[in-house]
Formats: structure tokens, C-alpha cells, sequence
């Protein structure tokens, strides 16, 4: 096949409303952050609902500077879940703090909530939970959990800008919520992140840290905390406003999808679609499905590659990447839902422009590749 006929995992949706946003910053010769970050925050701020949303360079800058203004720091832990991104857990460790892993179910790729609890000590002073791949974790026992120990929560929504749970926005029910815009995202800047809250305290202390600091008094910037450079460009920040407006459009047009492709993949056996619980809604920022223990994940990757067409694995889990085997004492299997998730999970391709015929070559594709892979 040639390079045209390459289904790639995703691609993000851009048109002349992106151009014509950069070209408005450009000719505005105000390229650093400035007014279309300021209308970015303010669009993302009116669709979640909270008091403040501060645009970032990235959501993992957004989740480190969550945790700065949480006070979290050097014998502190914080509860996260196992099989996430590494960023997810790095945060914890940049701060001095441990971050305490804590294994999922299998039907949601969430954290569970009972081996959280299990784990939580006197030095536990917050939990991150992750909303897996445009699915809401079950928030009601995750808050729970929170108020019984007095435990901070840090929502790290990087892939659910838009999903719901019981109605509420994603990264609104905690402290803070953390957004990301990469171009794997529903919507994206390139890079990029966002914190929303409801806490004033905790934004004042965003809005001094986010910039070096920098308080301006008397024609010049008074520097009283070491502060950060986490800033997003109005580049970036106009390519956000394009895409906020797509935001609605292009979430319904991935659940059509997904229910498309739900449909084609729930009579291949060995297959195990994703779920969406009455409790939340899912915007599929990836459409993860997980495969039965015989079947090589790693050859369904490969077989798929030889039809053209991009897979992935889930994501990781952090208790058997060598840092945390090194550093934490985990053996590889400690978490064993989360294990399996890593060696099993695949992520098929999933973006708006697909049409019927890629559905289809996906679907046909993984058929033969679970029927000969073992």
C-alpha cells in the first residue's frame, strides 16, 4: 500500500480557523502570552464551569504546579494510579515526594478506590486520580476516600477535556483539575496544559508561580518565591481558541465513531471493548480495547503495521519501568490488573476524518491479526 493508504493512529483537526487565529496573533506582534491565552482560559474556564482556568505550557507542568501549590513536598505521599503516563507519577517525584502506586480495574482502566484506601498512611496528603482515556473515573468513592482522610485531590483529566461524570466536567471535582491540548488529544495547541479550580487561594498562588513569581509593584517585578516559566505562547493560545470552538462537534463525531466501531469489534473473540458506565460520558480521546491473555499484543502491533495501519499499547505500568522498580522497591506483577493492562491493552486508530472504509480496514485488520498472533 502506498503512504496515502497509512491509517495513523491519529491526527489532529485543524483548518483555516487555526491559520486565521495565528495570523491575527502574528500581525499583532504579541507573540508571549497575552490576550488569545486570555480568551483560551476564558472559553475553557465558561465550558467546565469553575472559577479559574490557568492556561500552561503542558498538562504535566499543570500537574507539578498543582502539587507546588498544594504544598506537597519531601515525606509526603500521594495515592496515583499504576497504569498512566509516566508524567502522572514524575510530578510526585519532582516535588520530593513518593508517589504510592495503586493498581485499576480491568472494565474501566480506573483507579481502585479499595487499594487506594488500603494504602493510605499518615503520610498520605493527596490522591491524583486519572480519567483513562476520555472515561471518567468513578469519582463519588475517589471524593470519599478524600474527605474521610483529609487528602487533597489533583484530577489528572489530560485526555477528558469535555467528558463528564454524573453531569460534572471532568477536572472540576477536585482541588484542581489538569487539561492537556497535546495533538493526541480531542483538541490541541501542539503543546500545552490548563489547571482549572474553584479555590481563590490556590489560584492567586498559580497565577505569581506560573511566571517567575513576578509581582509588579512600582514599574518593575519584585521576585519573593522561585517561581516557574510555564507559560503558553498566544500562538499557541490562538490555535486553542480555533479549536474550543470545534470542541462539542468534534467529541460527538468521535463517540459516532467509537459506537461504529464498538459495534465492528464486539464479535471478534479475544477482544474486549471499552466500556462506558451510566455514570459517566466517554469522549474517547483514544479507543483502547483490551485482548485476552493468549493473544501477543506486541504481534497484533506488528501484523497490523505490515496492513498499514498504527496501534499502540495502552499505556504503562509505572511499577515495572525501571525507575520505580529502582527507586520504590516494585517488582514486576506488584499490580497485577495493571500489568496486564500494559502487556494487553491496544489502542486502535480513532479521529474525526475516519470514514466507514477505515473503520472497516481496522476491524478486518485486527480479526486476522488476534487469529494468527498467539
Amino acid at each position: 500500500m502506498s503512504d496515502n493508504d497509512f491509517i495513523r493512529l491519529a491526527l489532529p483537526y485543524t483548518d483555516e480557523d487555526e491559520i486565521n487565529e495565528i495570523r491575527s496573533v502574528l500581525a499583532s506582534g504579541y507573540l508571549t502570552q497575552g490576550p488569545k491565552v486570555a480568551e483560551f482560559e476564558e472559553m475553557v474556564r465558561a465550558k467546565v464551569g469553575t472559577k479559574y482556568a490557568f492556561a500552561m505550557s503542558s498538562c504535566t507542568t499543570a500537574l507539578h504546579l498543582s502539587l507546588v501549590v498544594l504544598g506537597i513536598g519531601p515525606g509526603d505521599e500521594v495515592l496515583v494510579p499504576d497504569f498512566t503516563f509516566p508524567a502522572t507519577a514524575n510530578v510526585v517525584v519532582q516535588q520530593g515526594a513518593t508517589p504510592v502506586l495503586v493498581d485499576i480495574y480491568l472494565d474501566t482502566f480506573a483507579i481502585d478506590v479499595e487499594d487506594a484506601a488500603r494504602k493510605v498512611t499518615s503520610h498520605t496528603k493527596a490522591i491524583m486520580p486519572v480519567h483513562p482515556f476520555g472515561l471518567s473515573t468513578d469519582m463519588d468513592p475517589i471524593l470519599a476516600l478524600a474527605e474521610k482522610h483529609g487528602l487533597k485531590v489533583v484530577e489528572d483529566a489530560a485526555t477528558a477535556i469535555g467528558a463528564t461524570y454524573k453531569g460534572r466536567f471532568c477536572g472540576t471535582m477536585g482541588d484542581l483539575g489538569c487539561f492537556s491540548f497535546h495533538p493526541r488529544k480531542v483538541i490541541t495547541t501542539g503543546e500545552g496544559g490548563m489547571i482549572v479550580t474553584n479555590d481563590e487561594e490556590l489560584a492567586k498562588k498559580i497565577t505569581v508561580l506560573r511566571s517567575h513569581a513576578g509581582i509588579r509593584q512600582g514599574g518593575r517585578y519584585v521576585f519573593e518565591e522561585a517561581g516557574f516559566n510555564y507559560r503558553l505562547s498566544d500562538v499557541q493560545g490562538a490555535i486553542g481558541v480555533a479549536q474550543m470552538r470545534k470542541l462539542d462537534a468534534l467529541i460527538t463525531r468521535k463517540r459516532e465513531l467509537a459506537a461504529q466501531f464498538t459495534e465492528k469489534l464486539a464479535v471478534i473473540d479475544g477482544v474486549k471493548v471499552p466500556r462506558e458506565p451510566v455514570w459517566g460520558r466517554h469522549i474517547y480521546q483514544s479507543y483502547v480495547v483490551l485482548l485476552d491473555d493468549e493473544i501477543n499484543r506486541d504481534g497484533v502491533i506488528a501484523a497490523m503495521r505490515e496492513q498499514s495501519i498504527e496501534t499502540t499499547l495502552g499505556t504503562y505500568a509505572l511499577h515495572a519501568q525501571p525507575f520505580f522498580m529502582r527507586e520504590y522497591g516494585y517488582s514486576e506483577g506488584d499490580l497485577p490488573n495493571s500489568y496486564r493492562a500494559y502487556h494487553q491493552t491496544l489502542t486502535l486508530p480513532l479521529y474525526p476524518p475516519m470514514g466507514e472504509a477505515e473503520l472497516g480496514r481496522v476491524a478486518l485488520a485486527l480479526r486476522q491479526a488476534v487469529g494468527i498472533v498467539h
